[in-house]
C-alpha cells in the first residue's frame, strides 16, 4: 500500500503495526479518560439501594418509639371458655 503519511506528521503516541494483507494500521494508545458508563450506571442504582434501605431503617427506627403500641384481638367467648376448661377453672354459670 502507499504510505500516505510521512514520518514528520506521525505523533510520538502512535504505533505503526502491520497487520498481512491490509496495508498500515495506526494504533493510538491513549490512556481512558472519564468514567466507564456502566460503571456510573452500577453507582447510581446503588446508590439509590442503600439510600432507600437506610430510609426504611430510619422510619422504622422513629415508628417503633413514637407510635403506641398495638391492640391485640379481642379473645372470642368461645376460646376463653376453652382456656378455663384447660386451666382446669369452671366457667361461670355452669
Amino acid at each position: 500500500m502507499f504510505n500516505l503519511i510521512s514520518r514528520s506528521n506521525v505523533r510520538s503516541d502512535v504505533e505503526r503495526v502491520r497487520v498481512p494483507d491490509k496495508g498500515d494500521k495506526i494504533i493510538y494508545e491513549t490512556e481512558a479518560k472519564g468514567f466507564n458508563p456502566g460503571l456510573i450506571v452500577l453507582l447510581v442504582i446503588g446508590g439509590l439501594l442503600i439510600t432507600f434501605l437506610v430510609g426504611n431503617y430510619i422510619l422504622y427506627s422513629y415508628a417503633q418509639k413514637t407510635l403506641p403500641p398495638r391492640k391485640k384481638k379481642p379473645v372470642s367467648k368461645k376460646k376463653m371458655k376453652r382456656e378455663r376448661l384447660k386451666q382446669g377453672v369452671s366457667a361461670p354459670g355452669e
